[in-house]
């Protein structure tokens, strides 16, 4: 993926139009490129996790252009290449693997990221019913070396139903379960990068596991 970190820059830095459409060749060219490379990071995942048997990359790519009708930045791009892989493609509401490549925030993620009403409220029980192995997969040290935080928002207060104090409460105030571990720009300049991202990205399966188990079960 070399020079896709300086062509976003420059997206960045003249996001509009007019510069786009100057140097849309430039875009082609990486896009193609990510494209390859994710495919090729599928088929690596794939072979670990039998969710992703099957998968097109053409589903788990997102637009670069973005969708401004209802945003008050009116700036049409993106300024990032991203995937989301998981059964179903991107717009899948289970727990899968996320790909994101941005200027200074290059990063591979994973989980469920914005669950509708109903499923995160049976997440929320799910995780509280099974706390200790719960705890044994996201406070794994190879876990956390890799991602060492969960992003996303949490509510103010402990859901209702739920006692207010105990090991459960950071869990359950959660709105989204989702890790994030960043990664140096010039990891992707690595000529073994989609090899090692797999390896990372694979360390994020049991927690996928967990909770797609509950997401069969609200049989979506």
């Amino acid at each position: 993926m070399t020079g896709v970190i300086e062509f976003l820059t420059e997206l960045r830095e003249h996001n509009n139009r007019e510069w786009f459409q100057t140097n849309k060749g430039r875009y082609d060219v990486l896009r193609k490129q990510f494209i390859e490379r994710v495919e090729q990071l599928i088929t690596l995942l794939a072979q670990h996790d039998d969710e992703l048997r099957g998968l097109h990359v053409q589903d788990c790519i997102y637009r670069i252009y973005r969708d401004i009708r209802f945003s008050p930045d009116k700036t049409p791009y993106k300024t990032y290449f991203s995937a989301y892989m998981a059964r179903g493609g991107r717009k899948s509401p289970r727990a899968g693997y996320y790909l994101h490549i941005e200027p200074g925030n290059v990063a591979l993620s994973g989980g469920i990221w914005c669950p509708e009403p109903r499923l995160i409220k049976a997440l929320r029980q799910a995780i509280y019913d099974n706390l200790d192995e719960w705890k044994s997969i996201v406070e794994a040290p190879a876990f956390v070396s890799q991602y060492p935080m969960f992003v996303g928002e949490t509510l103010k207060a402990v859901p209702r139903g739920y006692m207010r104090e105990g090991e459960h409460v950071e869990w359950v105030k959660r709105k989204d379960y989702t890790v994030w571990g960043g990664v140096p720009d010039s990891f992707i300049e690595q000529p073994d990068w989609i090899e090692q991202a797999a390896r990372k990205l694979l360390l994020i399966k049991p927690m996928n596991d967990f909770l797609n188990y509950t997401v069969d079960e609200l049989s979506y």
